[in-house]
């Protein structure tokens, strides 16, 4: 009797932790989507992407003013907590697991502290009077920044609801804290540099300012001359630093120590309209809001992002082959990731476990798969 067609293999187990401890390099070429979950409505934008410090579950800020949180442990939709009068971005969890801080998109710019275990809201912080364009938590305290429109980078304290401390900037839109959180880095894309301070002396000058208008593109006929500019990364080595652009050229990898270029990160493809989300220093902007599509694997080597044309995710090896091409320096992507479905207009890896979470219009898992090799590109 003839039989019908085998039932696919099941998918990859949910991170155990086993998986703390298997190199990257052995599983980076394997990751593959394990786990889809859309959002209500097919018009819903994914703006944020954060996982909370155990890695065992992950937030998503959304378009339609709710945020969705997600066990990365099993695999599962926990709850959906609304921010329907003042919109929500940018959602980071503190230090623990049951609150995150987040960037109101209406009626004001004030920065709130909710507890995602009964939706409740702990703390407010007020004090900018623009955009809110990044908010980058310290990872040793309860210290954070926030970037906003308004030119300041306020420096807080979860316990306090005023600003400890206020930067006045030119367009900081985007800023990091070093591994060691000794150091914070600021982008300001109308002045093309990135301003590193000492956490210890905030109120003083940066100690080092890195000039990047060496490594801008060329403007496109009546474009602007500001760098599409849309995340900064500390490697969790602390030797390098990420910018990551919506720039032909690609992604920069930088010296976190000299600001010297060590390489251009490009896509394969051409980025087009509707697979990456604006920068900040493009708003106002028809696209959806982001906070980047890259981001560094735990020990520093890879990067992994979006193609930039198609739903397939990328990798670069940040220790692999630079190549000269005009006056460029180039590291190649090393591989595809493959993916049948969804974007990755927001990717983030899971610093816990050998995991990443990318989103669009859905949010999508990724986990290695033994049964798979890598694809080269």
């Amino acid at each position: 009797m003839a039989q019908g067609p085998s039932p696919p293999p099941p998918p990859p187990p949910p991170p155990t932790e086993n998986d703390k401890t298997q190199k990257t390099s052995e599983i980076i070429g394997t990751l593959r989507p394990t786990k889809l979950f859309k959002l209500s409505k097919p018009d819903t934008y994914v703006t944020s992407l954060d996982f909370d410090d155990e890695g065992l579950l992950l937030i998503a800020a959304c378009s339609d003013s709710s945020l969705q949180l997600y066990s990365a442990h099993d695999g599962t939709h926990r709850k959906t907590l609304l921010s329907q009068k003042y919109g929500c971005h940018l959602a980071r969890f503190s230090h623990h697991s049951e609150s995150v801080i987040y960037a109101s998109t209406k009626v004001d710019d004030t920065l709130r502290y909710l507890s995602t275990h009964d939706n409740t809201y702990i703390r407010y912080f007020k004090g900018h009077s623009g955009t809110v364009t990044d908010i980058a938590l310290s990872p040793r305290d309860d210290t954070f920044l926030s970037c906003s429109a308004d030119n300041t980078v306020r420096l807080w304290n979860l316990k306090s609801q005023y600003a400890q401390a206020r930067l006045n900037l030119a367009t900081p839109y985007l800023a990091a804290y070093d591994p060691s959180a000794t150091v914070i880095a600021v982008a300001s894309a109308s002045t093309s540099s990135i301003l590193l301070y000492d956490v210890r002396n905030y109120d003083k000058p940066p100690f080092a300012t890195f000039d990047m208008r060496q490594y801008d593109p060329p403007p496109a006929p009546g474009g602007s001359n500001i760098p599409e500019w849309t995340k900064l990364e500390f490697s969790n080595d602390g030797k390098s630093l990420l910018v990551t652009t919506n720039h032909v050229q690609g992604h920069l990898l930088l010296d976190a120590f000299s600001g010297e270029l060590k390489a251009h990160l490009p896509r394969p493809y051409q980025p087009t309209w509707g697979i990456l989300r604006s920068a900040p220093s493009m708003t106002p902007s028809k696209s959806p809001l982001g906070q980047g599509d890259t981001s560094f694997s735990p020990e520093g080597r890879y990067v992994v992002g979006s193609s930039g044309a198609d739903r397939d995710a990328v990798v670069w090896d940040t220790q692999g082959r630079v190549s000269k091409e005009g006056e460029r320096k180039v590291i190649r992507p090393m591989c595809s990731l493959p993916c049948d479905r969804g974007k990755g207009a927001v990717t983030l890896w899971n610093h816990r476990y050998n995991m990443m979470a990318t989103a669009d219009t859905e949010v999508i898992m990724w986990l290695p798969d033994e049964h798979v090799g890598m694809k080269p590109l």
